[in-house]
């Protein structure tokens, strides 16, 4: 399995969340907040070769597609359609949500 992939659905510790108080439900959430800086400090190495590629690939005509379904389309297409006005990239950075334009809004 790729590293990067965590399987959320199985054994988790959100299941039966409906059971739990609101006090363990916001302690669990905030240990799992503490861990993405701790997580995200690890791969470091791999996000700067990520990021260089993308810059060489931009600087020869080359795009990048975010692409998603539900939730995470949503928020692809929202951070894609901020690029040209934030950074000034036209037509190089493109959101697509499964289910097309109707499913930005339901």
């Amino acid at each position: 399995m790729n590293k990067f992939i965590k399987i959320t659905e199985q054994n988790s510790k959100y299941n039966s969340i409906e059971n739990k108080s609101v006090d363990l439900i916001l302690k669990e959430i905030n240990c799992e907040d503490q861990s993405v800086a701790y997580n995200i400090k690890r791969e470091l190495d791999s996000i700067e070769k990520v990021i260089h590629e993308a810059i060489k690939c931009l600087k020869n005509n080359g795009r990048i597609f975010y692409i998603g379904s539900g939730t995470s389309g949503r928020m692809g297409i929202l951070d894609a359609s901020e690029c040209l006005p934030t950074f000034g990239v036209k037509d190089a950075i493109i959101g697509i949500i499964a289910g097309g334009d109707k499913a930005i809004r339901n």
